[in-house]
């Protein structure tokens, strides 16, 4: 989760983008729940490689691990060098079985990640595969080709950026031999070419397929994965909320001391802590933290941290500490 997420400017100005929060959580807390929950035993430790983002996003991973029981430990990758650079940064923790996840995409999939696979991949079944990273099976469900951004048609199972290896030291070594022999692809170090070199010579990787792929990428993604994510979890009030004369339509997440006052939330609302909400009507938005919004009529819309608005019927991307009236 090192990139600086251009794409979800402004408010990764101020925050990474795994942690910018969906259905009132941080992005990256949902997806490494997800994936705890297909996985049957204990997780020992949770890598986070990050960029220099300060000691107040660190102290927050560390405890995302903690709430599942496990260690959590901060790695930097200094350069954006590729995917399987990024993953070499916290080389120490590969090491038996170990998962690999790219923090800017949720997943939604009843299925268990059988541990005595070789390698498993999570993988969706997509309209358009040209964009993406896709698979080839054999007929038993094993994959026989990596092709990346195909430009005519050999699947429509795209790669969603979860992997499962049995044997992290296998995945390491072959890492590394990318490195060392400065193997690139379009100017990276590509994990594809290491788990491609790890088939050759005879690695069985399996998939597992999900039921739904939520692309955090953009601001109408993230306010589509908040709609989705709400509509699974329903509503959820925290119990210092103090809602007066307002009317909350299904489902919305609201924050701890946050009040609403003579409005209409909802739906598809999530509003963090300490917001004041005064003679609005909000949908389809999210709000982050000790924002005012008095006398708003927004929809489609999303506020950073410490924002005030007072005034119209608006479509709005805020990042933090800006006014509007």
């Amino acid at each position: 989760m090192a990139g600086i997420g251009k794409r979800m400017r402004p408010h990764t100005l101020t925050v990474p983008k795994p942690l910018l929060p969906v259905a009132g959580k941080p992005m990256v807390q949902h997806l490494v729940e997800d994936i705890a929950a297909t996985i049957k035993g204990e997780i020992e430790e949770i890598g986070f490689v990050i960029g220099h983002f300060g000691k107040e996003v660190e102290i927050h991973l560390v405890e995302v691990a903690k709430k599942l029981g496990s260690k959590g430990k901060i790695f930097y990758q200094e350069e954006a060098l590729g995917t399987a650079h990024a993953v070499m940064c916290a080389k120490e923790m590969l090491d038996g079985n170990v998962i690999v996840a790219f923090a800017d995409t949720l997943f939604k999939g009843e299925f268990t990640v059988d541990l005595n696979n070789e390698g498993t991949i999570w993988v969706q079944k997509v309209a358009d595969p040209r964009p993406f990273g896709v698979v080839k099976l054999d007929e038993n469900n094993f994959i026989t080709e990596f092709v990346e951004k195909p430009v005519e048609f050999v699947s429509d199972l795209a790669i969603i950026g979860i992997y499962y290896f049995k044997d992290g030291e296998y995945l390491k070594n072959e890492m590394q031999y990318l490195l060392d022999n400065d193997i690139k692809e379009k100017g990276e170090y590509q994990l594809t070419n290491a788990l491609e070199n790890m088939k050759q010579k005879g690695t069985k990787f399996s998939i597992a397929q999900i039921s739904e792929w939520l692309d955090c990428g953009s601001k109408e993604n993230m306010l589509y994965t908040n709609k989705r994510i709400l509509e699974t979890k329903k509503t959820q009030k925290h119990t210092s909320a103090n809602i007066i004369n307002s009317t909350i339509i299904h489902p919305c997440y609201i924050g701890e001391h946050t009040t609403i006052i003579n409005s209409i939330i909802g739906p598809f609302v999530s509003l963090g802590k300490s917001n004041h909400i005064e003679n609005s009507i909000i949908s389809d938005t999210i709000i982050q933290d000790s924002c005012r919004v008095i006398n708003g009529n927004i929809t489609d819309s999303m506020l950073g941290n410490r924002v005030q608005y007072m005034g119209k019927h608006d479509r709005l991307n805020m990042g933090d500490y800006n006014h509007k009236s």
